[in-house]
């Protein structure tokens, strides 16, 4: 069975390309072959800067030979008084056989004429020949390029392809205007280390053969490779490679046949935060810093470089690769005594001279609306007033560091130099700490502040931004959310969570929007509620896709068109967040089974009465001298006690005490329903149906401290 290989040869395609294109092929030529009923062994996919190739094995020479029902017009107008029609006739030439081959068949609609058509299979090589091109138009990524003077669109300017089927050459060619690139079975070897064309005998020997011309191309062994040479490294020196896993996939796409060299720098720039020294060796540089203990981010004044070039020349790359970064660690060390010659507190007006955003005015104006929502915040919790002032303290400094020169040069450093310069010029280790804490978490799922500074000034910030941003008109939209709206409102909630904050988000949005808007033409209610829903929208998600709660339990505890749940949930974040996870727990032992139809058939029910949604007191709600049955009364003393164990599970969120309850309560509401003592609740006496109306809202009220059983849907 043939083998099959493609390969684009290209110019030095950028490194985020390399794998994603990769990670396409493996999804979009499976499923091409498939549509063609193209069976194979395996299909392997290779990348490296300067090339993407597939080899394709076990693949058959043809397609099997196959049948098709084809179905043509109505039998009415094919065939008159038995004999063929014109419309007969067209549609057996245009399949191809004779009218005989036409079968009249009933279908849902009447008799139909169809043909059972046989179709041969195409040869393999025909059908690659049509695919290839459509695998190269089908690849997605950013900054495509034209080149030449035609259309065709790639990262970088494609200049070979290798193609064959076994050891033949299928004919495949690019065309781009003028230029015009066909396919062959030669290959280019390493730029340095083989300069020569690579002819390719068979379509199995690539990997082989590419090996011999110094290039990895299985991108999966290049990172292996890398690894190893780097941990080999750091051990030459008697340290510990930093090995992030981004900086590694990221470097595995930069080379074709990897080389450790390792360079050193000065000691006296170990006098530098090592963030600094990382920042610049590995953010601008993708070199691997090493460390003196895998514990302790200590650095050594070497670093480690992955080579693209003749390992012969290690020296004089190494030397190169120093030249850099002893340039790049003087600007620093140059910065950061310059940043030193003053306190933090020194650098606040000229944050006047930043703008936040057009019609928000400057990072100055950001921070003293930032403080006053820390303010609201530390209003609602219990703090000693040490703990006010740091906070206070560090929602004032918080951006001071982005006027430095060492930020500015490294935006990257945001934060973590406000955090060093704090220290150095004498601030409390809790304001030093939350200047660099209030920027997290970084990205989905980060690292979340850990202080209580850190947590109030952090989700000052991000409340001053979403408000401001929205009371501006601009909400995200779909996949555009370019001042991540979304992130801000997911650290929020997740903050809250993480640090158990009795935080009042429904009362804080208020404040926050009342002030913003004193100063605007704009109408504070409607704002309010963009961010009341943008936020249930964002608990929502989070509830869902991070706590892995059922949809219908979400909505159970969130509310659907419920305002009264609504805010709710937002007043108490913790608590809307305990009672979720408790239904999905009660929903995977079973116990929800327990009273879910006990509490959902009352709850459809007392939709039909009047009483409020909150009420949970039977005496002032239910007249029990209009009871007829002995199952009304057996009904109403089972709320009665049913009373204080809600308030108390309502008071401590123990819902395992009113689930327990309403557990016990299920047999006297089963028997008001259905046991011989059962009634018929829409009675034809109105004060009579209402009575029992009410006895069901009770009911409804007492699960409603727990959820909204309307909205759950029974497993």
């Amino acid at each position: 069975m043939p083998n099959f290989l493609l390969e684009l040869g290209t110019e030095e395609l950028p490194a985020s390309f390399v794998a994603g294109s990769a990670q396409q092929w493996q999804h979009l030529i499976p499923a091409t072959l498939a549509e063609q009923s193209l069976t194979n062994d395996s299909i392997n996919v290779y990348a490296t800067p300067r090339r993407l190739a597939v080899l394709i094995k076990g693949l058959p020479i043809k397609q099997l030979d196959r049948t098709e029902d084809v179905k043509g017009p109505p039998a009415s107008s094919a065939f008159k008084d038995g004999k063929p029609t014109k419309a007969a006739e067209g549609f057996a030439k245009k399949q191809g056989v004779e009218i005989d081959a036409l079968e009249v068949r009933a279908t849902d609609k009447g008799d139909f004429v169809f043909v059972l058509k046989q179709i041969p299979g195409r040869m393999t090589a025909d059908i690659l020949t049509e695919l290839v091109p459509q695998w190269i138009n089908k690849l997605e990524g950013k900054r495509f390029m034209r080149w030449a003077d035609g259309d065709l669109k790639f990262p970088r300017p494609i200049r070979s392809i290798a193609a064959l089927l076994d050891d033949t050459v299928l004919p495949i060619a690019l065309v781009s205007g003028s230029d015009t690139v066909k396919s062959d079975r030669i290959s280019q070897g390493h730029r340095v280390l083989h300069p020569q064309p690579v002819s390719i005998r068979q379509a199995e020997d690539y990997v082989e053969c590419l090996r011999a011309a110094c290039v990895e191309v299985d991108r999966t062994q290049r990172k292996i490779q890398i690894k190893a040479q780097v941990e080999a490294a750091a051990t030459k020196q008697s340290g510990y490679a930093d090995i992030t896993e981004d900086l590694l996939e990221e470097v595995t796409d930069l080379v074709e046949w990897p080389n450790a060299v390792i360079g050193n720098f000065d000691e006296e720039f170990l006098m530098l935060p090592p963030e600094v020294i990382t920042t610049i060796i590995v953010t601008n540089q993708r070199y691997f810093p090493i460390l003196k203990s895998p514990d302790y981010p200590e650095l050594l004044p070497y670093f480690i470089t992955i080579s693209n070039g003749d390992p012969a020349k290690s020296a004089i790359i190494a030397a190169g690769n120093e030249r850099v970064v002893r340039a790049r660690l003087a600007d620093g060390q140059f910065f950061y005594k310059a940043d030193l010659a003053k306190p933090l507190e020194d650098y606040l007006p000229k944050l006047e001279t930043v703008t936040f955003q057009e019609d928000l005015g400057t990072v100055r104006e950001k921070v003293d609306r930032l403080c006053k929502i820390a303010n609201l915040i530390t209003t609602q919790l219990q703090i000693t007033d040490e703990e006010q002032a740091y906070i206070e303290r560090a929602a004032l400094l918080c951006k001071a560091d982005l006027v430095t020169q060492m930020v500015y040069e490294l935006p990257e450093m945001q934060g973590i130099m406000g955090q060093k310069y704090a220290l150095a010029c004498g601030e409390p280790e809790s304001v030093a700490t939350a200047i660099f804490e209030h920027y997290l978490p970084k990205a989905a799922g980060g690292n979340l502040p850990q202080t209580l500074t850190g947590q109030v000034v952090a989700i000052a910030d991000k409340l001053d931004t979403l408000v401001s941003i929205f009371g501006l008109g601009m909400l995200p939209t779909g996949s555009s959310d370019p001042f991540a709206l979304r992130r801000a409102a997911n650290a929020i909630t997740n903050i809250i969570w993480a640090a158990q904050l009795p935080i009042n988000l429904h009362q804080l949005l208020a404040e926050v929007v009342a002030e913003f808007t004193a100063a605007r033409p704009q109408t504070s209610a409607e704002l309010l509620s963009q961010l009341y829903e943008f936020f249930l929208q964002r608990i929502r998600t989070l509830l869902q896709e991070e706590k892995n709660v059922d949809y219908d339990l979400v909505n159970a505890v969130l509310g659907e068109n419920d305002p009264e749940y609504t805010e709710r949930a937002l007043r108490d974040l913790l608590d809307a967040l305990e009672r979720a996870l408790f239904l999905q727990q009660i929903r995977n032992d079973k116990t929800l089974d327990r009273i879910y139809e006990t509490v959902n058939r009352s709850t459809r029910l007392a939709a039909q009465g009047d009483l409020d949604k909150v009420q949970l007191e039977p005496k002032t709600a239910v007249k029990p001298e209009l009871f007829q049955k002995s199952s009304e009364q057996a009904f109403y003393d089972a709320v009665v006690q049913l009373v204080p164990q809600t308030l108390l599970s309502k008071q401590t969120r123990n819902y395992q005490l009113l689930v327990d309850s309403l557990t016990e309560i299920a047999p006297a509401v089963s028997s008001f329903f259905d046991g011989p003592e059962s009634v018929l609740v829409m009675d034809s006496d109105p004060e009579i149906k209402r009575n029992r109306l009410n006895l069901l809202g009770l009911l409804r009220n007492h699960a409603r401290v727990l959820a909204d059983f309307g909205a759950i849907v029974k497993g």
